[in-house]
């Protein structure tokens, strides 16, 4: 019987569940849904893909709205990749946890792009968004081992 209790504890550990480095839902291998990630930094806005460019990084399928936008990517993925994988950067910052990040609620900060859950989560992360990059820089590394 102990067999097989420690059996199931060791099958619904939080380590069975240990999320991706990239946030692609459960049902998808898409980075940010989708949305071209050096768009946010280029147009000021997310912008849909385009099928035709897309590239593998970190265990999930990037996509682009120009060849232009994949090779700026391709030569310099950390400046565009969204920080903290693109999960919530509230949820990583104040519970030290995963959440999806929404490719709408956006900001960047420094050069580096954030994304949060919904309006509401990422009006609280602006409300002391150095407070924020602090604490989520701090618990990440620990998050993604």
């Amino acid at each position: 019987m102990r067999k097989l209790l420690a059996m199931v504890l060791l099958l619904v550990s939080p380590y069975v569940f240990a999320a991706d480095e990239i946030y692609t839902g459960f049902f998808s291998s898409k980075a940010l849904d989708g949305y071209d990630t050096v768009a946010y930094f280029t147009s000021g806005k997310p912008v849909e893909d385009s099928q035709k460019f897309s590239i593998e990084y970190k265990g999930a399928d990037w996509y682009f709205s120009s060849e232009k936008n994949l090779t700026l990517f391709v030569n310099n993925p950390e400046k565009y990749a969204p920080q903290y994988g693109g999960y919530c950067a509230w949820a990583v910052s104040a519970k030290s946890d995963f959440a999806p990040g929404d490719p709408h609620q956006w900001t960047i900060v420094d050069n580096k792009l954030y994304l949060n859950y919904d309006q509401e989560i990422k009006q609280r992360w602006e409300q002391d968004q150095a407070q924020h990059i602090q604490q989520a820089d701090k618990v990440w590394p620990k998050l993604i081992k």
